[in-house]
């Protein structure tokens, strides 16, 4: 038992004193030059596109309990690399987007997003599309609202 203790301070130990120098000298080891590169290599590898919507948010104004409205959203990619939508998704079930997944969309490019509301639940409503894309952020959100008439109001 104390020969098997002995010989793992042993090991211990020359394993503490061997990392122990080749630590010491590791700053010196890097050249200035190399992590000038790195730096520039990293800032040309951090282009994003960008999604820029004509509009963020859409009011449908008043609409009847139940029924049925949808809005087209245009957007461009104005960044530098192709964008990519993988998902949109909406706060509610009520509220369904139509977009082009997965597409790459080129630089300049301009395509459209559906957004219908089939104008459920009563009064002032917000509902939230959020997009997943590989933009800086990876999320973007875009808004409709309605004032939703009850079935008193209706007639």
């Amino acid at each position: 038992m104390k020969k098997g203790i002995l010989m793992i301070a042993a090991v211990g130990a020359m394993l503490f004193t061997s990392c122990k120098d080749n630590n010491s000298n590791a700053s010196e080891k890097v050249k200035a030059e190399n992590v000038e590169t790195a730096a520039e290599r990293d800032a040309q590898a951090t282009v994003y596109p960008e999604i820029s919507f004509e509009e963020e948010e859409h009011d449908f104004g008043n609409i009847p309990k139940g029924e049925a409205v949808e809005h087209t959203f245009k957007f461009t990619n104005t960044g530098k690399a192709p964008l990519v939508i993988t998902n949109a998704s909406s706060s509610c079930g009520c509220t369904v987007p139509t977009y082009p997944k997965n597409e790459s969309i080129q630089p300049g490019e301009t395509r459209d997003m559906v957004v219908k509301f089939d104008g459920s639940g009563k009064g002032q409503v917000t509902k939230t599309v959020t997009l997943n894309a590989n933009t800086e952020a990876g999320k973007e959100r875009i808004r409709i609202k309605a004032f939703v008439e009850s079935d008193e109001n209706a007639s």
